[in-house]
């Protein structure tokens, strides 16, 4: 049998969680800005496919950083 082989548990690959809604309105108030503003990433993007994305969602990327604790990334979901 063959083991599929799970790229969010890469070393490469930073982690990624889905916002909830709450969460993606405190966010856009914080920093002022309006969600079609972020930056995108595919609904069909294998790092975030196990979180069930829907387009319109908000995906916060957790990087390690060398010279930080963590550097903190957000993306908006788009068709792919």
């Amino acid at each position: 049998m063959v083991e599929e082989f799970n790229i969010t548990k890469h070393s490469l690959v930073p982690e990624h969680v889905k916002l909830k809604e709450e969460e993606v309105k405190s966010l856009l108030e914080e920093i002022n800005i309006k969600i079609d503003q972020l930056p995108m990433i595919s609904k069909s993007d294998v790092a975030i496919k196990h979180l069930n994305p829907e387009v319109g969602d908000i995906i916060k990327i957790i990087r390690d950083s060398p010279t930080n604790i963590k550097q903190i990334f957000f993306r908006v979901v788009v068709h792919g």
